[in-house]
C-alpha cells in the first residue's frame, strides 16, 4: 500500500531547499542567510500568502518571515532566513487565504466605481474587526478597531471611510498580525547549522614531526608549537595533522 502526503486547501510544493525531499537536511552556518522558495496557489481569485516558520534545536519558533511573490503570475513565493546557533533545525512554509488583500483588492475598484459600497465597507469592517480580535491590547489594535468605526460612519463621504482602513498605520499593523483563513503547511524538513568553518576554510598540511631544533631534529607538539603565528600569518585557518604513527 502506497501512502502519499495529503495536500490541503491552499497547495504547498516543491519547497526549497530540500535534500533527497527531505530524506536529508539541507545545511547552512551560523548566521548565513539563505532563501526558502515554495510554489503556493488556491482556485480561484482571492488573495494567498505565505510565511517560512524556523524552529530551533530546543524547539522554539521564532518570529515567522513573510513570503513574496518572487515573479508575479507565477506561484513562486520565497522568503530569506538566518539561523543563529549550531544545531538540528527544522523549517516549514504556511500558507493561507488572505481575506484582508482580497477585500481591499475588491473595495479599491468597486468603492470609486460606486458599486455596492455600503455592502462593500460593512464588509470590510466585519474582516477588520476579526484582525483586531487576535491583535494583543495596545495601539495596534487600536488602529485597526478606529479603521472599523470610521468604516461604520454613514454619516462621513464613502471615501473618507475606505481612506481610513487602507492607511499606513493599518497597513503595518495587519503585516505583523494578518488575519489568516485555510492554514496549510508544508511537510517540516530538516536543517543542519554548523559552525563558520564548516563552509569555508584554509588549510595546512602540518608535520610537527618536521618542526625540530638542532638539538633535537625530531620535532614535537610542543616545539611545532612555534610554527603557528607563521602559519596564520600566511593566511591559513585549520591546520591539518596527518596520522602520526610511534
Amino acid at each position: 500500500m502506497i501512502s502519499t502526503q495529503a495536500i490541503g486547501r491552499i497547495p504547498v510544493r516543491d519547497v526549497r531547499p530540500a535534500v533527497e525531499c527531505g530524506r536529508r537536511p539541507a545545511k547552512a552556518v551560523v548566521g548565513e542567510t539563505f532563501e526558502v522558495t515554495a510554489t503556493v496557489f488556491r482556485e480561484g481569485h482571492d488573495a494567498v500568502a505565505a510565511n517560512v516558520v524556523l524552529t530551533d534545536p530546543e524547539g522554539g519558533h521564532g518570529p515567522w518571515t513573510p513570503m513574496r511573490e518572487l515573479a508575479p503570475g507565477t506561484d513562486r513565493w520565497g522568503a530569506e532566513v538566518t539561523p543563529d546557533v549550531v544545531g538540528n533545525w527544522t523549517y516549514r512554509v504556511e500558507a493561507w487565504s488572505d481575506p484582508l488583500s482580497t477585500w481591499r483588492r475588491t473595495a479599491r475598484i468597486k468603492v470609486p466605481a460606486g458599486i455596492d459600497t455600503g455592502l462593500v465597507l460593512e464588509e470590510g469592517a466585519d474582516l477588520y474587526e476579526r484582525a483586531a480580535a487576535g491583535v494583543p491590547q495596545g495601539p495596534a489594535r487600536a488602529a485597526l478597531l478606529a479603521a472599523v468605526e470610521v468604516l461604520r460612519d454613514d454619516a462621513l463621504p464613502i471615501a473618507t471611510r475606505l481612506a481610513a482602513a487602507l492607511t499606513p498605520e493599518v497597513d503595518a499593523v495587519l503585516a505583523r498580525h494578518p488575519l489568516r483563513e485555510l492554514v496549510t503547511a508544508s511537510q517540516t524538513l530538516p536543517l543542519l547549522v554548523e559552525r563558520e568553518r564548516a563552509l569555508y576554510g584554509s588549510w595546512y598540511e602540518f608535520f610537527p614531526r618536521s618542526e625540530g631544533t638542532p638539538e633535537r631534529p625530531h620535532g614535537t607538539f610542543r616545539t611545532a608549537a612555534r610554527r603557528l603565528p607563521a602559519i596564520a600569518a600566511m593566511g591559513f585557518d585549520v591546520v591539518y595533522l596527518p596520522p602520526i604513527h610511534p
